[in-house]
């Protein structure tokens, strides 16, 4: 006997092509962007030797915040994650503004790492790295990436599978031949004094970030064939698999780049120090394909968050509107284009990027929150529910507050101005809605 399908079923227009294995690559690419190829010097100079223990602390540090993520995936059949529990937990506003802070992030990070790629691009072609070539690249890039977000929810998965795998071959081939070419001196002595707890401190606080991303993997859940199943197995797995490769990396450079502290390139320099000219050359791949992967994760999971509001009646129908043969939301994809295209034409993001640090903790913290709130009405054969009553959810608000106090005055400033805008685009919306 067959299920009957949900309202929130009903109002799906998005075929379910997502299966546990896009989920996870939704969920890797979320976390292994450009960040690990330049965190393990900083992770050195201030934590040494002990710095490759700081990565399982930043991992166990955001474990409550992912395991709350996968008991409320588990919950709904619907596109919005956060949006959607946000919004049953705590009503429309907070749900929206969620969305909209989360919403910020990614665009602000993609077109980030679409100048990142670019610079990446130029490494092998200076031409495009500089004046209007810049410029073309940076427009071709974002234009390739939103056509394929349009032809379908398998089509960017497909071209997510093929970067994924180019990225991990790399990733993977750079630590299997520092074990191989450099032996037992790969493994640290820990017979250096042990850093001050505020150096310690600082290196978490650096290596947190390499961590979030993977709430991205949550919102598309109208797309997936079994959400309350993939949704936890896949950030679960995401987790465990990422927090090791992490591990191994920073081990494997410490031991090939003697003065791991000074560098700028940590991962190239290791690369080059391993294999010569071809290392560099094959890391740079690494890091184009790394990019790349993390940008099609990244609009991919945007976009639906402009879909998901639209079908809350929280935007204007405009955004929710489905392509007529691809089934994708063209609008959303088109909308995110654009604005992504203007942010990396101006090329400087040190301010705007403050943003997103504070805002994505003020996602988790709802997150963790929402779970004791739903708990009670969505529990039942199937669900992930996690063990010890509220404990976990707990946990994660208070590593999210402590992440918090660390945050700088401009996050804080910048964040508030957002959420005071954000107001007046829910308050816009509803009117026109009621119209």
């Amino acid at each position: 006997m067959s299920k009957p399908i949900s309202t929130e079923e009903k109002q799906e227009k998005l075929p379910r092509n997502l299966g546990l294995w896009g989920v996870w690559m939704l969920v890797v690419n979320g976390l292994i962007g450009a960040g690990i190829f330049g965190l393990p010097s900083g992770a050195a100079a201030l934590a040494g030797e002990y710095s490759v223990w700081i990565y399982a602390f930043c991992a166990l540090l955001m474990l409550p915040v992912i395991l709350s993520f996968a008991e409320l995936g588990s919950y709904f059949r619907g596109t919005g994650g956060p949006i959607k529990y946000g919004t049953l937990a705590f009503g429309g506003f907070v749900g929206f503004q969620g969305g909209w802070l989360y919403y910020l992030a990614r665009l602000i990070s993609f077109a980030a790492n679409t100048v990142l790629l670019t610079d990446s691009i130029a490494y092998f072609i200076p031409a495009a790295g500089v004046g209007s070539g810049r410029l073309v690249t940076v427009f071709l890039t974002i234009l390739l990436l939103s056509i394929v977000n349009t032809l379908g929810s398998s089509q960017s998965i497909k071209s997510m599978t093929l970067f994924t795998v180019i990225k991990f071959t790399v990733l993977i081939g750079l630590v299997l031949g520092g074990f191989f070419l450099l032996g037992e001196s790969v493994l640290p002595q820990f017979d250096t004094p042990i850093p001050p707890g505020s150096d310690l401190g600082a290196a978490a606080l650096l290596l947190i970030y390499a961590f979030v991303g993977f709430e991205g993997a949550v919102v598309p859940a109208g797309e997936a064939k079994r959400p309350e199943r993939d949704m936890p197995l896949g950030l679960i797995l995401g987790l465990l698999i990422v927090v090791i490769l992490y591990m191994l990396i920073q081990l494997v450079t410490m031991a090939a780049v003697p003065n791991l502290k000074d560098s700028n390139t940590p991962l190239l320099d290791a690369s080059s120090a391993l294999f010569g000219e071809f290392g560099a050359y094959a890391l740079m791949i690494g890091v184009a394909t790394s990019v790349i992967a993390n940008l099609i994760s990244s609009m991919f999971s945007a976009t639906r968050v402009t879909y998901a509001m639209a079908l809350d009646s929280s935007l204007p129908v405009w955004f929710g509107k489905v392509h007529s043969k691809f089934l994708t939301p063209a609008n959303s994809v088109i909308f995110f284009g654009i604005a992504a295209f203007a942010l990396a034409a101006m090329g400087s993001f040190r301010v705007l990027a403050a943003m997103t640090v504070l805002s994505r903790l003020f996602l988790f913290i709802m997150t963790c929150a929402a779970v004791p709130a739903l708990r009670s009405r969505f529990r039942g054969p199937g669900k992930f529910i996690l063990k010890g009553g509220y404990l976990i959810p707990i946990l994660g608000i208070l590593a999210c507050l402590w992440l918090m106090m660390q945050v700088s005055w401009n996050s804080v400033w910048m964040t508030a101005i957002f959420i005071a805008i954000g107001g007046l685009l829910y308050r816009f919306g509803k009117k026109q809605n009621q119209e």
